[in-house]
């Protein structure tokens, strides 16, 4: 095996991804796990997966995702991005001319504009449901579905009916009025692609100069539906990586790759023996101020390693003998 390991996470709302790299930056493992409200729990048991495929040791680690400051501070990070750097640089490490990139996960969507390899535009909608992961799920469950068929569906379509895609409620209720009418399953699975999309860059596209190649990439890139929707809307070819699920994972190790050759230091990475560690959080409302700050504590194995959620830096880097006077 290589002797260069690169590990990256993204711990979303919806999944934790974990991947290994090669030195040369080429995917070696990959692990999708559901968070289920529990990030800390979902790192470990990837790690506990990871630590079975006989992995080396490794040089570098990097974390992303919106529970990026938790896992950091728990598994012992070398770098911390934001989802946006992390998607942006995975898509260009595999397609160095992309312009366009779109990424809809679990909870939000994201578009980011590229020109010459670099991320100068950027928007995200962290408002509505509609047009992510979940709510697609949750029309499959009501539908009574595989997730998985929704895009197959969308493809069997032949007169796409008109969807209200600008608000989840708004979708399904009109989902439902489409069939009380009688129109096909298909026409309105299709229907729904083309309403999500259209809302997807209506409110992240608007005034932007939407330029190919496009690159699609997240959980719902699973969808050919939205795809094909995409497609046709941008009136161009749409490209979804074969990593599309764990782009930010990927990124978040390309990140952590870069900073350790840069400063050639030993990696902070407390290792895979941290899946059988004792991890959790405590927090209190600290009395010191009128800010009434909620702080949050990490402990590891009973001792307090990182503290953060003050406004004014007195907890952050907390030990386990500092106490709320």
């Amino acid at each position: 095996m290589n002797k260069q390991i690169w590990l990256g996470v993204d711990v979303g709302s919806v999944s934790t991804n974990l991947v290994v790299l090669d030195g040369a930056g080429q995917l070696m493992q990959k692990i999708y796990i559901r968070t289920n409200g529990d990030p800390i729990g979902s790192v470990q048991r990837a790690l506990d997966e990871l630590r079975h495929r006989e992995i080396e040791t490794v040089s570098g680690l990097g974390i992303t995702g919106s529970g990026r400051q938790l896992i950091a501070a728990a598994v012992g990070a070398d770098l911390v991005k934001n989802e946006i750097t992390a998607h942006a640089v995975a898509a260009a490490h595999f397609y160095p001319d992309v312009q366009t990139i779109m990424e809809i996960g679990g909870q939000d969507s994201k578009l980011i504009l590229m020109r010459q390899g670099v991320a100068v535009d950027f928007a995200m909608n962290t408002v509505c449901a509609a047009g992510t992961g979940s709510f697609l799920d949750q029309q499959a469950g009501r539908l009574k579905l595989p997730v998985e068929r929704l895009g197959e569906l969308a493809l069997q379509a032949t007169n796409p009916v008109r969807i209200a895609g600008r608000c989840s409620v708004f979708a399904e209720s009109d989902m439902i009025h489409k069939q009380q009418m009688g129109h096909s399953l298909p026409d309105i699975v299709a229907g729904l692609c083309l309403a999500l999309v259209r809302n997807f860059l209506n409110n992240l596209g608007k005034g932007k100069e939407l330029l190919p190649p496009f690159v699609f990439q997240g959980g719902v890139a699973a969808n050919i539906g939205i795809r094909r929707a995409f497609e046709e809307v941008l009136g161009a070819e749409v490209i979804v990586p074969e990593h599309y699920g764990v782009m930010g994972a990927v990124g978040a190790a390309l990140l952590a790759r870069e900073e350790m050759q840069r400063n050639s230091r030993p990696t902070a990475f407390r290792g895979f023996g941290l899946a059988n560690r004792e991890i959790h959080c405590e927090s209190l409302e600290c009395t010191y101020c009128p800010n009434h700050c909620e702080v949050v504590f990490l402990q590891l194995d009973g001792q307090t390693i990182a503290g953060w959620g003050d406004r004014c830096g007195r907890w952050q880097g907390a030990k386990k003998d500092l106490r709320v006077g």
